[in-house]
């Protein structure tokens, strides 16, 4: 049974993800304020952001990279 929360993205109320899908701080804020819906709207923009500048998840300043246009993304758009 899916509940919803409040997506502070979509600006509405939406279902919740499953689980934390981020580590630390940063995932518990994903968590408890990005629906599902949003999230795979920031999945497919970090499909793009990777292959367009040829990012590589196994180098931490890609990572950074990455993690800071995630935030930019969800919670500044």
């Amino acid at each position: 049974m899916s509940r919803n929360i409040f997506c502070t993205f979509l600006r509405k109320e939406a279902k919740k993800q499953d689980f934390q899908l981020y580590p630390g701080e940063l995932g518990i804020r994903i968590f408890n304020e990005i629906s599902k819906e949003a999230w795979l709207q920031w999945v497919d923009k970090q499909t793009i952001l990777i292959n367009e500048k040829k990012l590589s998840m196994v180098n931490p300043k890609d990572c950074k990279l990455i993690e800071r246009e995630m935030v930019r993304f969800l919670f500044k758009g």
